[in-house]
């Protein structure tokens, strides 16, 4: 005895997804609306403008902070994490700008006499 067979017609395979429906047409007003001035759209075509030069920063080392202040590597990890001394996390370790140094310094200056 055998079964019966299916047409085509009547069988839809469950793996094959439908037809994908279209996207939503974009207005044409959205499209001619004007772009700001800070927009990157918005800067002139042709070579980019130079930007300015910063002003270079000098990051030092904990150790090297260290030595500058005389004093142990752990007391520079300790003014860090205190937020006493600025500092950046690069990796594991950190960066000490050099200014962060001087302004600590000269606030930390004490005249005795």
């Amino acid at each position: 005895m055998t079964m019966p067979q299916r047409t085509n017609a009547a069988y839809v395979r469950p793996a094959v997804p439908g037809p994908r429906p279209m996207a939503r047409p974009i207005p044409a007003a959205a499209m001619a609306r004007p772009v700001g001035p800070a927009h990157p759209a918005a800067m002139p075509v042709g070579r980019p403008a130079v930007p300015q030069p910063r002003a270079a920063v000098t990051f030092l080392t904990v150790a090297e902070v260290a030595s500058m202040m005389r004093v142990s590597k752990m007391t520079v990890y300790r003014l860090v994490h205190a937020g006493e001394l600025s500092a950046v996390r690069v990796g594991r370790s950190f960066r000490v700008p050099e200014r962060a140094v001087q302004d600590y310094l000269r606030d930390a200056y004490t005249d005795i006499a």
